[in-house]
């Protein structure tokens, strides 16, 4: 069969292939950590009750007539019995089953089609349906029994028809008809033909076993070996589960997991863990692991499997460990100005991370009474008087994650008296660049003396030039050279006296991204006009020329029309598309489409 797809501009894709059949080949994708697998969790969920005994399928105007059933239970409530299409001559015992009475001759003729129900409040069993044929005379003695032969199919998939008829035949040419001890819920029978057919829902997945069908002719009969049919759930009925857990913490910290799950029929779903760590709790009405290992409880914890059921069917996200470290401590950094003019801003902010990304907060020891300190940021900052010139010594800036510390080394700031008509420097230098653009700035000063002036700088980033003669910084970051360069200073000299701009910090940022937004209409019928009832999702392959469109994603919600890719780089983006059924049968690319990401 056939389906088409479009989308963006102009895109289309073929299927090929039908439900159940074979498929088109394909790649099949490795799993990771948000991957599921499903299985089967159902078992025997068919009646509890079970009946044996065949009922007689003949009787006689003026002689009595009489059956009872056996039934078998797992189960130790209390068993009540129902007839339907009861004759009008039967007396029926609705506490064992047990059918009698004497038909008259206005009862002669076959019956029509009798069931004897059996329930225990919460499971039921069948017999039949099964017809009596009540005869004028008893009948004479048949000299050879009908034939049955069929080998019933023994399973089926949960909204597939199951269909089964017998072959029966007499040798004397006598009327038949059939009967049936055990029937599924879900399927009907006929008494006339022996058509056993019906289809099963998700919800009566399960084994149905002790099945019997007989053939009479009024007389005698004849019985296929009793069967059982498997009731299998679909793949539709499997729940899904995704998410990409975190496989380290570091101990003292909370750590927490929860994965999304959904059920395409909206079922109830319950949660399990296996390889869970010690440290840890598990909810198995969310699906949520967390917990908060200790100091002594470092290490790694391997072969976490995170599993959804709905009952029928379960599914698994791929195993994952997670790793427990010491906790480290965090690093500090950066070269702070120890030299400032009276009258002149002074600034400092130190560069501080913490491997476990924890907060950060920061300290100073021996701060000048001209400065302030922020916390936060480890900012030292202030614009001493002349007043306050002099030396302010033993300066310790440290940062701490709550557990651990480190800090700069201890350093004194000088303030020196301002030199009368020295020179002067201003300029507002730009603070951000992007990788890959050239970065230039070069501050205006002034002399009085009219001497020469020479140029000097503290904390140049790497990637970047300076000019002693003029004071230009220039300079082309890469995109290794991404992130800040704080505290740069640039000063001026005459040889007598000196000056400088405010410490500065340059950020060179990524090269900016972009996105494209795809949509699609999705199929409706299959090449022979029959409706299309399988569609699964969708695959989008994309890269920078049409040739090479190595990256996918894949969309398993058919439902979904419309998709956007994130994080493209500026330049021509080129699309196609296939689509896949449940039974993973996959298109023929489709047409490519392409964008320029500016």
């Amino acid at each position: 069969m056939v389906y088409r797809i479009a989308f963006g501009l102009l895109l289309a894709a073929s299927l090929y292939g039908c439900s159940g059949g074979s498929s088109s080949s394909g790649s099949t994708a490795g799993a990771d950590s948000g991957t599921a697998t499903a299985a089967t969790t159902g078992g025997t969920v068919a009646t509890e009750i079970l009946f044996t005994g065949v009922p007689p399928t003949g009787a006689t105007v003026g002689a009595s007539y009489s059956f009872k059933p056996t039934i078998v239970s797992s189960s130790n409530r209390a068993i009540t019995f129902a007839i339907q299409g009861k004759p009008s001559w039967m007396v029926f015992d609705t506490s064992t089953g047990a059918v009698s009475g004497t038909p008259a001759a206005d009862d002669v003729g076959l019956s029509g089609d009798i069931s004897i129900v059996a329930s225990d409040a919460s499971s039921t069993g069948t017999l039949g349906p099964f017809t009596i044929r009540v005869s004028a005379e008893p009948a004479p003695a048949s000299t050879q029994p009908p034939v049955i032969a069929g080998t019933p199919a023994e399973a089926v998939t949960a909204g597939q028809i199951y269909t089964f008829q017998p072959l029966a035949t007499d040798a004397a040419g006598k009327a038949l008809t059939f009967a049936i001890v055990n029937r599924p819920i879900w399927a009907t029978f006929s008494t006339s033909t022996g058509l056993l057919s019906g289809t099963p829902t998700a919800a009566q997945a399960g084994t149905y076993s002790s099945i019997s069908i007989l053939v009479s002719d009024g007389t005698t009969s004849a019985v296929l070996p009793m069967f059982s049919i498997v009731v299998t759930p679909s793949a539709s009925d499997t729940p899904v589960i995704s998410g990409k857990p975190v496989t380290s913490v570091v101990s003292g910290q909370a750590y927490n997991f929860q994965p999304t799950a959904s059920d395409p029929n909206s079922g109830t779903l319950a949660f399990s863990i296996a390889g869970m760590p010690s440290w840890a709790t598990f909810n198995t009405v969310t699906g949520e692991l967390s917990g908060t290992p200790s100091s002594s409880q470092t290490g790694v914890y391997p072969d976490i499997v995170i599993s959804v059921s709905n009952g029928t069917r379960s599914a698994s996200l791929a195993p994952f460990s997670i790793t427990v470290t010491a906790p480290t401590a965090p690093t500090i950094s950066g070269t702070p100005a120890t030299s400032v003019t009276a009258g002149q801003s002074y600034k400092f902010q130190p560069t501080a991370t913490d491997p476990q990304g924890l907060a950060l907060t920061f300290a100073i020891a021996n701060r000048p009474t001209w400065a302030t300190f922020d916390t936060a940021t480890g900012e030292l900052s202030g614009t001493p008087t002349a007043a306050e010139a002099g030396s302010y010594p033993s300066i310790v800036i440290s940062v701490s994650n709550g557990t651990l510390s480190a800090s700069l080394p201890q350093f004194t700031i000088i303030v020196s008296q301002a030199a009368a008509a020295g020179p002067t420097i201003s300029g507002s230098p730009t603070t951000s660049v992007v990788s890959g653009s050239a970065y230039s700035f070069t501050p205006t000063t002034t002399d009085p003396s009219g001497g020469t002036l020479t140029f000097s700088i503290a904390n140049k980033p790497d990637w970047a030039a300076f000019n002693t003669a003029t004071g230009e910084l220039s300079g082309t970051p890469t995109a290794a050279d991404v992130g800040t360069y704080a505290n740069i200073t640039i000063s001026v000299s005459d040889g007598k006296t000196s000056a400088s701009l405010p410490a500065f910090p340059i950020a060179v940022t990524q090269i900016a991204t972009g996105s494209a937004t795809l949509s699609w209409v999705a199929p409706t019928e299959n090449t022979d006009g029959t409706p299309l009832t399988n569609l699964a999702g969708y695959r989008i392959y994309y890269g920078t020329t049409a040739t090479t469109m190595t990256q996918s994603v894949q969309i398993a919600d058919p439902s979904t029309l419309t998709y956007t890719i994130s994080n493209l780089s500026p330049g021509t983006w080129f699309f196609s598309m296939k689509s896949y059924t449940t039974a993973n049968v996959e298109s023929a690319v489709s047409g490519v489409a392409s964008t320029t990401i500016q």
